[in-house]
């Protein structure tokens, strides 16, 4: 594929999706086959169909991996660090290693978003919604969430001595339809300013807005059980679509 050159100065609109090789629960799991495409696959189309993005960057240290992207038109102008690749590295270093590479490469960047390899539920419609959120005031990040359910303020916990205490007790009499609501990370999209990654400000914090996403398309995939209940889930999703 032919790589596009972008002049310098041009204000840009950027997906992310970081996708190391290392995967110790389930092997090879951004490329392995998910519904007929590579996982990564899916999460590279949401982006090219959302007409948001001017580049497509697979931020990966795997050879493969990268190849894999580039079949499916994303770029992978770069190797990711070391450093950056183990089992400890976080996204927001992972992120600000590429909004810092475009910099360098004397790009302006307006947005840059973190699209998970691993969100095949991801819907264009939401990534829309996410920029929107982004650019509603002076917010450092916009980012897909869900609801708990059941409510996490009716959780408790196993003492080591026996017996069980609950989290919130003081939540024990009050009504399942007035407790307040709890959210979650999706686990699908990270929209943010450079700045805010360059920075490494923290996500989840009052800088940032929640995008909701409705729970039964939330599925994170660290196993086996996730894996087919994600591919469960797609294929309804596929087939609502097509009806």
């Amino acid at each position: 594929m032919r790589r596009r050159s972008f002049a310098r100065g041009i204000v840009l609109n950027v997906a992310v999706i970081p996708a190391r090789g290392g995967s110790k629960r389930i092997t090879r799991k951004n490329i392995k086959d998910f519904c007929g495409r590579p996982m990564i696959a899916w999460s590279i189309l949401a982006a090219q169909q959302s007409g948001l993005f001017e580049r497509i960057i697979v931020s990966t240290d795997d050879e493969e991996v990268a190849e894999v992207g580039r079949e499916w038109g994303a770029e992978a102008p770069f190797v990711r660090p070391p450093e950056l690749s183990d089992d400890y590295a976080g996204t927001t270093e992972v992120i600000a290693h590429a909004t810092r590479w475009l910099e360098d490469q004397g790009q302006a960047v307006s947005a840059v978003c973190c699209i998970y390899a691993t969100a095949p539920l991801i819907r264009v419609d939401d990534l829309k919604r996410g920029l929107e959120v982004l650019q509603s005031g002076d917010w450092a990040y916009a980012f897909s969430v869900a609801e708990f359910s059941p409510s996490v303020y009716r959780a408790f916990r196993a003492l080591p001595e026996g017996g069980l205490a609950m989290l919130f007790p003081e939540y024990f009499s009050t009504r399942s339809q007035d407790l307040p609501a709890a959210l979650h990370d999706a686990a699908q999209f990270y929209w943010g300013r450079p700045g805010a990654w360059t920075q490494g400000l923290r996500i989840f914090d009052r800088h940032s807005m929640p995008v909701a996403i409705p729970r039964w398309r939330v599925q994170d995939i660290d196993d086996m059980d996730d894996w087919i209940r994600a591919e469960m889930i797609f294929k309804q999703m596929t087939s609502d679509q097509t009806q």
